[in-house]
């Protein structure tokens, strides 16, 4: 990702951003990589993830850096009539707008989806929420580890040892954002069809639901809640981390032939042969008596070379790396996959389209950083942008704490 890099897949949309926290930055983020306008309004306090360290720089923590880069600021009050005059007029240039507001607050500012629908009927609106609008949940508050602990998540990680283990990545609101910009991607094919927009949401909940494969799979099948496994799969064996001399590597086995593969490269092929082990649902039945067996052969090994060979051989081998291994690796730096501009380090966009890349074109924000680049945009004069600014409705540099 690099500045001189072509317009992106996105090049010519227009996203006005009213997401805090982390699901919905996390989504505008991966379409301002490819190319899209991405306003991000804030409120008079900024996006209070710009809190969240240390570690800061410039008074930014790292997880406001992390998941706003390509994005201009502008801080605006909703909560007054005028701000919401200001977000109306720059909606008419729009094709997104995606908010995470608790549901109903546009409806209690007057612009609600079908205030939207009337006057923007192009506009594709996205909402994340923690459970939606509705339901016996509808607008509680949603947070990833609590929608972990409600969705089986938390309850299915972990091992007999340590219990029940939140999972170390917000993965819920990740996998939310993602959601999100996919859903945003198909209302846009779609309105190239029917020359609407439309509403669109995605919960958290539903989320954290949807992402619990093959767990919800096989409970549907059998009808058991998943026990803790620690490391290994429910599903597949051998599929775990196992010593060596040196570190720690991870197998993960998908097949019969892949195991057989993997005996004769370890210099065992007779576990291949082994009736106790010959077949998935053999070795799941037997999976203590297989990683004494494969654990006897690791632990005389080094890690490094070991997943090497492994890997070389077509098998699924991988030494059990801390972040900094994993950024700093050969593969890592060869693929471009840390980009960097001034002060700024982030990993790249992982969506590598042939012709529009990706690019790397602003570092993240200062909160309203924009502001009057933004307004002049939309026809705003200096003298309605300094009469805004004095008002308080749009806000300069300094936050509101």
């Amino acid at each position: 990702m690099t500045p001189e890099t072509a317009p992106g897949a996105m090049a010519g949309l227009r996203v006005i951003d009213l997401t805090r926290v982390l699901g919905g930055p996390y989504c505008t983020q991966i379409l301002a990589d490819h190319g899209a306008d991405v306003i991000k309004v804030e409120p008079p306090a900024g996006d209070e993830v710009r809190d969240w360290g240390p570690p800061f720089h410039d008074e930014d923590a790292a997880y406001f850096v992390g998941i706003n880069r390509n994005k201009r600021s502008i801080g605006l009050d909703l909560g007054s009539e005028d701000g919401r005059a200001v977000l109306m007029k720059m909606l008419e240039g729009a094709d997104v707008l995606i908010e995470n507001f608790k549901p109903g607050t546009l409806d209690k500012w007057g612009i609600g989806n079908d205030v939207l629908r009337l006057r923007f009927p192009k506009l594709v609106h996205c909402r994340i929420s923690g459970f939606g609008a509705d339901g016996p949940r509808g607008g509680n508050p949603g947070y990833d580890a609590i929608i972990q602990a409600m969705t089986g998540m938390i309850a299915a990680t972990g091992s007999p040892e340590s219990g029940p283990m939140r999972i170390g990545v917000p993965l819920v609101d990740i996998a939310t954002g993602l959601y999100a910009a996919i859903g945003i991607l198909m209302a846009l094919s779609e309105r190239q069809r029917s020359g609407l927009g439309q509403f669109l949401e995605t919960t958290l909940y539903e989320t954290g639901l949807a992402i619990m494969h093959p767990h919800t799979a096989n409970y549907f099948m059998h009808g058991r809640p998943p026990q803790l496994t620690g490391n290994e799969h429910p599903n597949l064996v051998p599929y775990a981390i196992f010593a060596t001399r040196t570190d720690n590597i991870f197998i993960g086995v998908g097949n019969d032939a892949t195991f057989r593969k993997l005996c004769k490269e370890i210099g065992r092929p007779e576990l291949g042969r082994d009736p106790r082990f010959a077949r998935n649902k053999d070795r799941i039945a037997n999976r203590d008596a297989l990683r004494d067996e494969l654990a006897a052969v690791f632990h005389q090994q080094d890690a490094e070379p070991l997943c090497n060979r492994l890997l070389a051989a077509g098998l699924p081998a991988g030494p059990v790396q801390k972040i900094d291994q994993a950024l700093t690796s050969p593969h890592a730096i060869h693929r471009g996959d840390v980009i960097q501009q001034d002060w700024y380090k982030g990993v790249a966009s992982p969506i590598r389209l042939e012709r529009t890349k990706p690019s790397l074109r602003r570092t993240p924000p200062k909160f309203s950083q924009h502001s009057a680049e933004v307004l002049e945009e939309f026809g705003y004069s200096k003298t309605e942008i300094d009469a805004l600014v004095a008002g308080g409705v749009v806000c300069g540099s300094e936050r509101k704490r």
